[in-house]
């Protein structure tokens, strides 16, 4: 029996060691090829992912000839001319800005808002301290009448004894208004002192761009205007001829400008500090 069973394992063994080699290493080689399949059939989906970054309008932008390829005519020798870029790209830049109106407009609203407010607020005044007349109808000029001063003061008895009723001011606005102090000065009648000089120009630091404040009203400017006539000494100038000469936007312009840089270079004291 132990005889039997030997001969027959050693023809189980003969039987496997003479089997064709191929037969195994085809097996080996078609799984082997099953993993290689697999392996690319992976990279395969990895490109279609590509694809969804890089979809078909994007690439064909990139295949696009650019600008500078393009032919614009051909010239006399029958050869395409290519367009001229810009050099350097800020010209190009600073054509596209928008224009500057829109600004202008915006200030212009701002400024109009503002007048017509102080315009109401001042003919609610109880006591009638000044009132408006807008110059040729425009909103941007006033003349304004300055009914009052201090009573105890030469001026006013000044006013009383020539029937003088009121002091015209003509005050105009600029564009950047309120945040640029309006210009102003006297009309009539003609004033000495009191910080009024050659023209009407009046001396008072509010009304440069260094004293002026966005928040001073037109009543409240013409208030310490009142305040340093009296302080100054102002008094309506009575001599001949001199009197009945008017006073020049020309020559206003001028004087303030002078008063200015003399006043920044030595400094503003408008009233005297000896006056409070």
């Amino acid at each position: 029996m132990a005889t039997l069973l030997r001969k027959i394992g050693l023809i189980r063994l003969h039987d496997r060691d003479t089997e064709d080699p191929k037969h195994h290493q085809g097996s080996f080689k078609g799984s082997k090829g099953n993993q290689k399949n697999n392996n690319i059939k992976y990279c395969n989906t990895s490109n279609d992912s590509s694809n969804i970054l890089n979809p078909p309008e994007i690439k064909a932008k990139k295949t696009e000839p650019s600008s500078k390829d393009k032919p614009v005519g051909k010239d006399k020798q029958g050869k395409d001319l290519k367009e001229k870029q810009p050099v350097g790209g800020s010209k190009a830049s600073s054509t596209s800005l928008p224009p500057l109106v829109p600004h202008r407009q915006h200030c212009t609203q701002v400024r109009t808002r503002r007048l017509m407010k102080e315009l109401q607020e001042i003919k609610r005044l109880a006591d009638h301290f000044i009132t408006v007349e807008l110059a040729d109808d425009n909103l941007f000029e006033w003349n304004v009448k300055l009914h009052q001063v201090d009573k105890d003061s030469a001026l006013w008895q000044d006013m009383k004894e020539t029937n003088t009723e009121y002091i015209l001011l003509n005050i105009s606005f600029p564009d950047n208004f309120p945040f640029s102090p309006p210009f102003m000065r006297v009309l009539t009648p003609r004033l000495e002192n009191g910080y009024v000089l050659d023209g009407g120009a009046i001396c008072m630091e509010l009304l440069t761009p260094r004293g002026w404040s966005s928040a001073y009203t037109v009543e409240a400017v013409m208030r310490q205007f009142a305040a340093s006539l009296v302080k100054g000494q102002g008094r309506i100038c009575r001599k001949a001829g001199k009197s009945k000469k008017a006073f020049s936007r020309k020559e206003a312009e001028a004087t303030f400008k002078s008063l200015v840089k003399t006043h920044e270079k030595y400094g503003w004291v408008s009233p005297p500090v000896s006056d409070g």
